[in-house]
């Protein structure tokens, strides 16, 4: 599945790690707590000279290594797969409204999923989780192979893909720090499958148009379930089998019950629900030029080969970013560019009030994707704020809240664009969400460790801000 550490000192699960893994420094929880607006590492904390850095280290770590080859086949697989299932769709029905349909069935199960079977990421081992969610897919994707699977069955079950994909994602997310500590190779390795999401999307539909030009749609969506079957052979046999982060001995009560107390519980939070809005605000209001850009294109005469770098410039400066940020910057500074970098990351979009011709929209994409590197800092900020017995149904509602703003993102910016001309929706997508964004950075300061009093703080689980 997409989307998308020895434990933790304090509380350990499981037995030492192998020789050849890079395990997270033992004192490093304890300098991630500074008087800033969140965690960060002394620069002294360095790893010795003869170690491995930066994004080496992470893939230094075997178990590591799985999971990104597991992350990049299902990603290109899905891809490609959204790709035919479009096109076959359109072919059985002649309809375009249900062609558009099965991309956004991709997007509005994830609220479904992660808000339902979140518990499911904290209740059973995550290496069984990980695995069984592959199959499942991949079940789900043979059935769409059968001739006789009716529209509403494909459109079924593209459902179920997507209802399941927040709880796979959520769930590596908080095995991560397992794999990799929850220090900077957790950070690290968060941004690596940030990037092959990001570049997936570029490589993916490329290889998709490929395959159709070959296969059949229905030929080109069996290499979904390939992919799928060599994610869950990598997950099961290249990493670790780990106990359940959360018990249900005492009384358990239902998965439903413990999914929506654990999103009770994160939402309840005030830092963790700062840091969560920061994740999410961003990105709602950022997808408005890319939701426009064939409209857009066609306001100012592009080309579709304009289109298609409009639809690319921004992925291209997310991926250039990160990789600079990731790489260049000690995990002290990448902490201190997240507030800065978060609140100016709309402002590139303004430019569309004087509606840009091709290379003046182009460079404002690409500074606007290049905004959301401040996320590699966050990762930390957010890790260190959910306490383990949660992180992996908080990583769930994350990942599954992240898919729904962005849908809704380019619904409201869809919507908008049918009362206002295209440039001026982009440009008030820029200016609203930097106010909104200013609103959460000022909250986000508020809730810093040190600078929150336990009275503050406790909306029901202050404890979780306070002891991590």
């Amino acid at each position: 599945m997409p989307t998308d550490s020895p434990a933790p000192a304090d509380t350990p699960r499981t037995p030492p790690a192998p020789a050849e893994q890079v395990p997270a420094p033992a004192p490093e929880r304890a300098a991630h707590r500074d008087p800033g607006p969140g965690p960060t590492l002394r620069d002294s904390d360095a790893p010795a000279p003869d170690a491995p850095r930066g994004y080496r280290a992470v893939f230094a770590v075997v178990e590591f290594r799985a999971v990104f080859a597991a992350h990049l086949l299902s990603l290109l697989g899905v891809v490609v797969s959204e790709l035919a299932l479009t096109v076959l769709v359109y072919d059985l029905t002649g309809s375009p409204l249900l062609s558009a349909l099965t991309f956004a069935l991709g997007l509005l199960p994830y609220i479904v999923g992660g808000t339902l079977f979140a518990g499911v990421a904290d209740r059973y081992p995550a290496r069984r989780v990980l695995v069984v969610c592959d199959l499942l897919c991949a079940a789900c994707v043979a059935v769409m192979l059968v001739p006789a699977t009716p529209v509403a069955g494909l459109l079924a079950l593209r459902c179920l893909v997507a209802a399941v994909a927040p709880v796979f994602t959520g769930t590596r997310m908080a095995a991560l720090t397992d794999i990799l500590g929850e220090g900077d190779l957790y950070v690290l390795g968060r941004s690596l499958l940030r990037i092959v999401s990001q570049s997936a999307m570029l490589i993916g539909f490329g290889a998709g148009g490929v395959l159709l030009t070959v296969l059949s749609p229905r030929g080109a969506i069996t290499v979904t379930v390939v992919t799928f079957l060599c994610s869950a052979a990598l997950l099961r046999f290249g990493t670790r089998d780990r106990p359940a982060r959360a018990t249900t001995g005492d009384g358990g009560g239902t998965l439903l019950k413990e999914s929506l107390s654990g999103a009770r519980l994160v939402l309840g939070d005030r830092r963790i629900r700062a840091l969560m809005l920061l994740f999410w605000l961003p990105a709602m209001f950022v997808v408005a030029p890319e939701a426009l850009a064939a409209p857009y294109a066609d306001a100012i005469g592009a080309s579709p080969a304009a289109l298609g770098l409009l639809l690319c410039a921004m992925a291209v400066g997310h991926i250039g970013a990160e990789l600079f940020v990731g790489s260049a910057l000690s995990p002290r500074n990448r902490s201190r560019i997240v507030l800065p970098v978060a609140a100016a990351g709309l402002l590139p979009l303004l430019v569309y009030v004087v509606r840009p011709g091709l290379p003046l929209a182009l460079a404002a994409l690409a500074l606007a994707g290049a905004g959301a590197a401040y996320v590699i800092g966050l990762d930390q900020w957010f890790v260190d704020a959910v306490p383990q017995e949660l992180r992996g149904r908080a990583m769930t509602l994350l990942t599954a809240g992240l898919m729904t703003v962005q849908g809704l993102g380019m619904a409201l910016a869809g919507l908008a664009a049918e009362f206002f001309p295209v440039h001026q929706v982009v440009a008030g997508s820029g200016i609203i969400g930097t106010v909104c964004t200013l609103l959460l950075v000022a909250e986000v300061r508020r809730t810093a460790p040190g600078r929150m009093s336990d009275t503050e703080g406790r909306d029901g689980a202050d404890r979780h801000v306070t002891s991590r």
